[in-house]
């Protein structure tokens, strides 16, 4: 089954992948956990309480319990995705799955030390065309899933993105101060360079940092209509970049 859709803006649809989920076994966006495992290692504690935002039926949870973290939970918007990966990972102990909105966690303030989004953001924003522009609405949805990213962590917890989305675009987007996060940023991947950021709550943001979300506020509120993209690739282009 070619899982490709008409048009990208059916990456926010779950409809799209309410029907993906039902045919489809296991795809990890941007390759598996092994691939940037070397980065968790320095950022997430094995006793750690971790949440996966957007798990779909990636290998990484799975991947991540074989590895000795066994206090994991999963959330998505699909109800197909949390069906299935619930009864394939039911002998994990620890481990719990829950459908739900990223831009609404049904947790109580500070429940997790870390928080872990892979291309679940990178997803959200491939429906605006240009590569220098995302949509108001767009620029909503993130800003309110970050907020409640921060709510959720518990001081000194990390809130870790996985993205293409190289930091000249990206760290603008992240480093608001509201969101009462440092961002330190790495990279892994051969032939097409991916980034991990890695925000540390309860840590200033260093000036430079705090000055790239200053422009972008600044750019914001001089111009309503448009936001300063948070990706490098246009939209059509979001697949191709993906190394499977």
């Amino acid at each position: 089954m070619d899982y490709v859709p008409d048009d990208n803006c059916r990456y926010k649809d779950v409809d799209y992948w309410d029907e993906r989920y039902k045919t489809e076994s296991s795809y990890d966006w941007l390759g598996s956990f092994f691939k940037f495992q070397h980065l968790m290692e320095e950022h997430i504690k094995k006793e750690d309480s971790i949440l996966i935002l957007g798990c779909g039926n990636s290998s990484m949870s799975g991947d991540m319990y074989s590895a000795g973290y066994h206090s994991i939970t999963n959330i998505d918007y699909s109800s197909v995705c949390i069906s299935t990966m619930s009864a394939r990972h039911s002998n994990c102990p620890g481990m719990t799955w829950h459908e739900m909105d990223i831009r609404q966690l049904s947790f109580s303030d500070e429940s997790f030390d870390v928080i872990l989004e892979k291309a679940t953001l990178d997803a959200i924003m491939v429906e605006d065309k240009s590569p220098w522009q995302v949509s108001p609405q767009t620029a909503c949805f993130i800003h309110k899933a970050l907020t409640e990213i921060s709510r959720c962590l518990k001081p000194g917890g990390r809130f870790i993105s996985v993205t293409f989305a190289n930091p000249f675009f990206r760290k603008r987007l992240y480093a608001q101060p509201e969101y009462g996060w440092s961002i330190r940023t790495y990279s892994y991947g051969e032939g097409f360079e991916y980034f991990v950021y890695v925000m540390t709550k309860g840590e200033e943001l260093s000036p430079e940092d705090a000055a790239l979300g200053k422009n972008l506020k600044e750019a914001t509120e001089s111009s309503p209509v448009t936001l300063l993209t948070t990706q490098n690739e246009t939209a059509e282009e979001f697949l191709s970049t993906i190394d499977v």
